[in-house]
């Protein structure tokens, strides 16, 4: 059997690389001298990153992740169109690099607010915050996590949001909000309880926060391992009687999950394929760090133990990717619920393959692989935060057992 991709999967997929080999991989001392010149204060617009983003938006690559919405037969806010697995060849690629994807105004969270908008949103929420998102003149910012709940269960957030008049007050406390730190940040989604008295799964709202509403209060920049990951961040923030119209509540009380479902099988797509990116790359070091050093007489990647490792890695990245490949066609063809085996399957996976490899690549690097000089070490903790984000590990796994059992309750033993 072949197994092949179509003309117009390779199409988008080649352009994407023939542009980051052409301006963003020659950009990478521009953007870290940038950087490091910003001194202490590294919450700032990164220059070279703007002017990658304005080549790539005249070159059409622009919002690739966004879909026409199902729901109106015109809608003037279109992206390029690609279907998830047409994206998830591109988004592998645009993830060798931490800054990757922005140059394309396809990264998180602005992905899934901008999908929450675009799917979701008001005529006057989409022209109010969704346009100058998809241009690419602000940033936005999700509000879920807590830290005073286990959040991996939703219905345990406590963050008020009521009714006053023509508005909603918000109260609650929030952290790891990711891009608030970025000084384009605009705009937040915040998920929250609306009425404590409905079903567990009905009492849960989205609202749109502008960030600049007084009460907003960002307490600290979270960091990851040591690293700040500036100018995007994590923030925890706290919100003290913030008042914002009624207008901005997104779909209807009692929906804050509907609206999740709705972003998170497509932004864990996004996220595995970068990953694979991120393996990929990781993988490439490795290899050629092993080949220019030589240890007892001969080539280091000569060694047994290592020639294992590397057999290891690439088996393992081709089949998480093939994995997330079928998620991305399923959820295509038969839509995000049917494929929500696969999607688990493919969170769980991902960043562990990559961790692994990451891992074995630090330990070919010797000292220089802890270090802040190969890029593995934050890598390393960038991926490993992914075995938080979006669900842990745990309940991931839970659904997945779940969906297992199932197959065989109640079924006939036979011998």
């Amino acid at each position: 059997m072949d197994f092949s991709f179509t003309a117009r999967e390779t199409e988008w997929r080649d352009r994407v690389v023939a542009f980051m080999n052409k301006h963003v991989y020659p950009a990478v001392p521009v953007y870290d001298s940038q950087m490091e010149g910003f001194g202490a204060n590294r919450w700032q617009v990164v220059p070279v990153l703007e002017e990658l983003k304005a080549k790539a938006k005249a070159e059409g690559l622009w919002n690739l992740f966004l879909a026409p919405n199902p729901d109106h037969d015109t809608d003037e806010y279109q992206g390029a169109g690609l279907t998830n697995l047409e994206y998830a060849m591109c988004s592998e690629h645009m993830g060798k690099l931490q800054f990757g994807s922005e140059v394309f105004n396809c990264s998180a969270p602005d992905t899934g607010n901008m999908e929450v908008l675009h799917r979701y949103g008001t005529k006057k929420q989409k022209d109010t915050w969704l346009r100058p998102l998809m241009a690419g003149e602000i940033r936005s910012v999700f509000f879920m996590t807590e830290p005073a709940v286990a959040s991996s269960d939703a219905t345990n957030i406590e963050t008020s949001i009521k009714r006053d008049g023509d508005h909603y007050v918000i109260n609650g406390r929030k952290w790891w909000s990711s891009g608030a730190g970025d000084p384009r940040c605009k705009i937040g989604i915040l998920m929250g309880k609306t009425d404590t008295s409905k079903p567990r799964h009905e009492q849960q709202s989205q609202i749109l926060v502008p960030l600049d509403t007084p009460g907003v209060k960002i307490v600290r920049m979270l960091p990851v391992f040591g690293f700040d990951d500036a100018p995007h961040g994590h923030a925890e923030v706290v919100f003290d009687n913030v008042r914002v119209p009624a207008e901005n509540l997104i779909l209807g009380e009692g929906r804050g999950f509907e609206i999740a479902q709705g972003r998170l099988g497509p932004g864990r797509i996004h996220h595995c394929m970068r990953t694979i990116g991120v393996a990929e790359a990781a993988l490439e070091k490795m290899v050629k760090r092993l080949q220019s050093r030589v240890a007892f007489g001969k080539k280091v990647s000569e060694q047994s133990v290592w020639e294992q490792r590397i057999a290891e890695a690439r088996t393992d990245i081709e089949m998480t990717r093939l994995l997330t490949l079928k998620a991305a066609d399923m959820m295509d063809k038969v839509g995000n619920k049917h494929a929500k085996l696969e999607i688990a399957m493919i969170k769980v996976a991902g960043p562990r393959i990559a961790l692994k490899i990451i891992d074995d690549a630090i330990q070919a690097h010797g000292g220089g692989g802890v270090s802040s000089d190969f890029g593995l070490a934050k890598a390393y903790a960038g991926i490993r935060s992914l075995r938080i984000a979006d669900g842990p590990d745990e309940v991931h796994n839970r659904q997945i057992a779940q969906m297992e059992m199932r197959k065989y309750t109640n079924r006939e033993v036979k011998g």
